[in-house]
Formats: C-alpha cells, structure tokens, sequence
C-alpha cells in the first residue's frame, strides 16, 4: 500500500482482519479472486481517502469495488441465495423473538372487553342526565300563561334541605339561616329569644336562604351566580313541594338519632345517605358517635368557643355539597 501511494495509485483503506488476506492475495499465495471486483469508473479520490480506495472486499450481500489498472468493466451482481440450513436456523430464531411494543400496540388486547358492568353501574346517572337534559328542552316549550303556574314550577325547582326537628340538635330553624347563609353559629336557644324579642315567636316551617356562587368558565372568566335553597324540618313542610319533593333533596342533617328518618322516604339511614348527602353536626368537644360509622355521612365540628372557624366550616360543608350534587343531581345546580 506504501508502494502503491509512493506511486500515484489511489489505495482505499483496508481493515486489520482483512489485511493478510490481502497480502496473500498479492504474493499469490492465493488465487481467490472472486472477493475482489474492480470499480465501475476510474477513481478521482487522492491518494490517501479511507472509503473509496482502490481495493475493497466484495461481501455476499454488497460486494464493494476495486480499482483495476488494467480492467475497467463491471461484472454482473451475483444473486444470493440462501443456504436451506441457514433457514430453518432463522425460522427457530423467529420463533423465540419476542415482538416489542410501542403505546399505540400495547392498547390492542387480544380478547374483547366487556364494559357492561360499567354501563349497569352507571345506569341511573346516565337517566338523570337525560332527564336533566330533556329538563333544558322543556324551556323551549311555550311560556305558561298562568302566573300562579309559573311561580309553583320555579319555586319546585330549587335544592331543599332537610334538618332535624330534635330541639337538642345543633342547628334548628332559629339558626339554621344564620349559619348557612352568614357562616356564623349561634345557639337555638340565643336564636330562639333573639326572634321573641323582635317579635317572631315562631319559625316558618319553610327557610329559603340564599348563596353567592363563584364559577370560572373555560376562558378564564369569573362569573357570580345566585343559588336558592329551602330549609324544612319536617315532613309535613316537604310535601308542600310536590309529590317530586324528595327528588329535590339533596341534603338531610342528622344528630345521629334513628328516628328522625321514620317519617322519611328512606327510613334505612344507609339506603337514605345513598340517595342524598349526609352530614352530622356536633360540637367539637363531644366524644365520637358509634352510631354513624355505618352511615354514608359527612361530620361537620362546630367549635363552642371559637366564631372565626365558622367561616371555614361553613365553607366545607358547600364543597362537599356541591360537589355531591354536581355529580346526582347536577340539574339542581343550574337554578
């Protein structure tokens, strides 16, 4: 190869395992010619280029090219044909491959599923969103000429909370809008002789009170919205309602007493909390209640003392009940 360079001859570059072949192979020691094809074309390369040098080895599967001085032809590509051991060899190697997986293949199971079960479970949300839906379709029914008509079916529409009638309870009728809307506790009896001595000895049997609600749309922007709910304490008030009032229910506040649900739809407190939110109402100081921990109730601790944590009390008790209805009775939400 010195040579060769020393003498104008453009020399490709040969690998250390192929270089005695080479040597042999230009001291005639071998005549195995077949490895080595001349180039289609004289080489313009300078002397001393590495990839297109003058002799190169001719592979079974890309036969490379060789400067010949004195032969410029090409021949024909032999065609490769394959060892019939060599296949049977790749047929067992193909067999124990394992195919690899990206994260579009690896979705593609090899039995159907079956989603039944999730439809089943889903069943009664997916009727209530129908209905909530035909619900929106019906404001485009023509308006009800009656004004009484109208007040009723308004008036029906909005969310209704049940409490307790247990004198003993935390929150009564006295309180209740006091806490609800105003976020500030104060005991039945203080509430009970705040309204005698401004002259209402008795309470209604039907509450309304009312919320700001902050929500953020998809652009970004804060809109504030008006929710009207109706607080009752009996079943008596409820039915004024309609024969749909409990339909319209989404919260019932217990002391943990049995009996405030025998008059009630759902008599079972289990059967009850599955069909509208619980919440427990005690003292913070008050020792844990046995009786609850079976039921599906959410527990609400108002501190004796301390008036400035009502706020954040308050404040839970709307998440949780927002988020509650939102996903049972998201209708309610839009009144």
């Amino acid at each position: 190869m010195k040579q060769a360079r020393e003498n104008g001859l453009a020399v490709g570059f040969v690998s250390v395992t192929e270089r005695k072949s080479v040597v042999d192979w230009l001291e005639g020691k071998i005549s195995d010619l077949e490895r080595i094809a001349p180039l289609n074309a004289e080489s313009t390369t300078p002397p001393g280029s590495p990839p297109q040098g003058a002799l190169a080895f001719a592979f079974p599967t890309a036969p490379a090219a060789v400067k010949s001085a004195d032969h410029t032809s090409s021949p024909t590509k032999r065609r490769y044909v394959a060892d019939a051991s060599d296949i049977d060899v790749v047929k067992k190697i193909k067999l124990n491959e394992i195919e690899l997986r990206d994260r579009n293949t690896v979705l593609r199971g090899t039995k159907p599923n079956n989603f039944s079960s999730v439809r089943t479970a889903f069943a009664e949300k997916l009727k209530k969103m129908k209905d909530a839906g035909k619900g929106g379709a019906a404001h485009l029914t023509p308006p009800i000429s009656d004004p009484k008509i109208q007040a009723k079916k308004s008036r029906n529409q909005y969310p209704i909370i049940v409490i307790s009638s247990s004198p003993t309870s935390l929150i009564t009728m006295h309180n209740v809008r006091r806490f609800l809307q105003d976020a500030s506790y104060e005991t039945s009896q203080d509430a009970r002789s705040r309204a005698a001595a401004e002259g209402n000895l008795r309470p209604e049997d039907m509450i309304p009170i009312y919320r700001k609600r902050t929500a953020i749309d998809s652009s970004g922007r804060e809109t504030e919205s008006q929710i009207r709910y109706f607080i009752v304490d009996s079943t008596e008030a409820l039915s004024k309602f309609g024969q749909d009032a409990w339909d319209r229910v989404i919260c019932v506040m217990t002391t943990g007493q049995a009996w405030q649900f025998k008059p009630y739809k759902w008599n079972d407190p289990k059967i009850l909390f599955h069909h509208v939110k619980g919440f427990y109402v005690s003292l913070s100081t008050d020792p844990p209640n046995t009786k609850i921990k079976d039921w599906n109730v959410t527990e609400l601790k108002i501190d004796p003392n301390r008036r400035h944590v009502d706020k954040s009390v308050v404040a839970q008790f709307w998440k949780t009940l927002d988020a509650w209805t939102m996903a049972n009775k998201p209708w309610l939400m839009k009144t």
